[in-house]
C-alpha cells in the first residue's frame, strides 16, 4: 500500500510540475504577444495607459486560453517526453535539454500553424524577433519544469 501511495504522489507531483511549466510558458507567451501589439499601437501614436495595458493583457490571457493553452500543453507534452528519453543518455545536460525543448515546442506551434494553414494567430510570431521571444517564453517554461522537478523530487 505504501508503494502505491508513493507512486501516486510521484505522478501527482509530476503532473503539477508539468502543468505549472505549461502555465508559465503560456502566460509569458500571451503577455509578450499583447505587449508587442500595444507597442505597435504606441508606435502609431495611440496613447495606451498602464491600466489599459494591464486590462488588455489580462483579457488576452483569458481569451487565448481556449485555443492557445491546449496547443502549448500538447507541444510541451511531446517535447518533454522526447527530452525525458534523451536525458537517459545525456542526463548531465538535463537543464539545457528541457529549456531547448520548451523553446522548440512554442516555436513549432507557430511554424506548423503557418505551414499548415497559412495563419499566424499570435501576432508577435509574424516576425523572426517575435518568434524568438515566443521561443524564450517556451524556454522559461522548460526551465520551470526542471527547477520544480528538482525542488519537489523525493530526497
Amino acid at each position: 500500500m505504501n508503494n502505491r501511495q508513493s507512486i501516486t504522489r510521484f505522478l501527482a507531483t509530476r503532473l503539477a510540475v508539468y502543468l505549472s511549466a505549461v502555465l508559465v510558458a503560456y502566460v509569458l507567451a500571451s503577455v509578450t504577444s499583447t505587449q508587442s501589439v500595444v507597442s505597435r499601437l504606441a508606435g502609431m501614436g495611440v496613447t495606451v495607459s498602464f491600466a489599459d495595458r494591464a486590462a488588455m493583457t489580462l483579457q488576452d490571457i483569458g481569451g487565448m486560453a481556449s485555443m492557445f493553452l491546449p496547443m502549448v500543453a500538447f507541444a510541451f507534452l511531446a517535447a518533454f517526453l522526447v527530452t525525458a528519453l534523451l536525458c537517459r543518455w545525456w542526463g548531465k545536460w538535463r537543464t539545457p535539454l528541457y529549456v531547448l525543448a520548451g523553446a522548440v515546442a512554442l516555436v513549432t506551434i507557430h511554424l506548423l500553424l503557418n505551414i499548415s494553414f497559412q495563419i499566424t494567430p499570435v501576432a508577435i510570431a509574424r516576425t523572426w524577433g517575435g518568434l524568438l521571444v515566443q521561443g524564450l517564453a517556451g524556454g522559461i517554461g522548460g526551465y520551470t519544469y526542471v527547477y520544480l522537478t528538482k525542488r519537489f523530487s523525493p530526497r
